[in-house]
């Protein structure tokens, strides 16, 4: 391909969840290469995007939404398509959507015909119990006209439940941002989260059933019998989806523990620009997930010298092997405890550090954005023939 592509990236968020990190890491690298990626989401806040960036993005005027996932879902295939309708915000060669809700936009686009082809990436799929919901998500990949994931298991899902052969693009990760030696920051982002001498136990992703909180949370204390002064610190959160019935679950587990306030640190969404120090200022990355995609934020700590404690299931053992990590049951708390006792323990922490950190720096956002070319080439010859 030797002509600069014109690339819209669709997102469902501006937030810093992990679809719309990878569009954005996947849109730097793409702009590396002499291309021009324009990556779009949804502002209902009017914040813009959760970081600058090298590349153009595009704030989507979003309507309020008042109702369930349907309706948040509807809402935004509606701002969507009220944004491409206009001929001006239609002039790329190739339209590509990182989720369900922006799959549903380009689908009705292209029903409408206003959009030839698009490309959908499937980075997970999720179990609605609402019909209609899970009908949407079923739209938004089988309408596609090329799907891309990152990790062999969706490919296998696809394979399985729609019959489509999906391309593995992977993930990669900015060794430039995230790296051991400090920036500066950290002494004063532990003043502001309230740490002490800890361990600290780093949870990234908030409170939501696949980020397995519960069962953390219960390990977690378990921990604190060895290690009294540990604590754990739960980062991020923002998400389009309604996480109540299990927050509030939650929530009833933190007033049964008998923690200490100080033991249990919820930030919230993060700048942007903190989370390489606050890898870095973690003893251990708890990661003991039901259901990733691939486990971006895996990556990001094992690049910034910080021990990783994962559950033992696909995606993660396809690039992880017995030495990069502390494997657990996700299903069994006990497990989990003792994955990070294991990964806080000498020689163990920094055997994983220094293994983690080779196993990171082999994955690069370049790699990826060329897997990406390569499927963008084949729908823009096919879309011409």
């Amino acid at each position: 391909m030797t002509e600069p592509l014109r690339v819209a990236l669709l997102c469902h968020s501006v937030n810093p969840r992990g679809g719309v990190v990878h569009a954005m890491e996947l849109a730097t690298a793409l702009h590396d290469l002499g291309h021009a990626p324009v990556v779009h989401a949804p502002d209902p806040a009017a914040r813009g995007f959760f970081r600058p960036t090298v590349f153009e993005t595009v704030c989507v005027e979003a309507a309020p939404v008042d109702g369930d996932t349907h309706d948040m879902v509807t809402t935004r295939v509606a701002d969507y398509r009220r944004h491409f309708a206009k001929p001006e915000n239609r002039r790329f060669d190739v339209f590509h959507a990182q989720d369900g809700i922006s799959g549903n936009a380009l689908a009705t686009l292209k029903d409408d015909g206003l959009v030839r082809a698009f490309v959908r990436t499937v980075h997970h799929l999720d179990a609605f119990a609402d019909a209609r919901v899970a009908a949407l998500q079923t739209r938004s990949v089988t309408t596609s006209d090329a799907q891309i994931v990152v990790s062999d298991l969706w490919r296998t899902v696809l394979r399985a439940r729609y019959g489509l052969e999906a391309t593995l693009a992977g993930n990669g990760v900015d060794a430039r941002r995230f790296r051991p030696d400090p920036d500066g920051r950290e002494a004063t982002l532990r003043v502001r989260l309230g740490l002490g001498s800890g361990p600290v136990i780093l949870s990234v992703g908030g409170v939501e059933e696949r980020k397995n909180a519960r069962r953390l949370l219960e390990a977690f204390g378990q921990v604190r019998r060895f290690h009294e002064r540990a604590q754990l610190v739960i980062a991020g959160g923002a998400s389009v989806l309604d996480h109540g019935d299990y927050r509030a679950a939650f929530e009833r587990d933190v007033a049964a523990s008998g923690l200490p306030p100080s033991a249990l640190i919820r930030t919230g969404p993060l700048p942007d620009a903190d989370m390489p120090a606050l890898y870095r200022i973690a003893d251990v990355l708890a990661f003991p997930s039901v259901r990733e995609g691939f486990g971006l934020v895996a990556l990001e700590a094992m690049a910034s010298g910080t021990p990783v404690a994962a559950s033992r299931i696909a995606p993660f053992t396809e690039y992880l092997g017995d030495g990069d990590v502390a494997w657990c049951d996700p299903l069994n708390p006990g497990s989990i405890a003792n994955a990070l006792m294991l990964a806080l323990a000498e020689p163990v922490r920094s055997q994983l550090a220094e293994r983690g950190q080779a196993v990171a720096l082999r994955r690069d956002w370049l790699s990826v954005a060329r897997t990406h070319l390569d499927v963008y080439s084949r729908l823009t010859e096919a879309a011409h023939a």
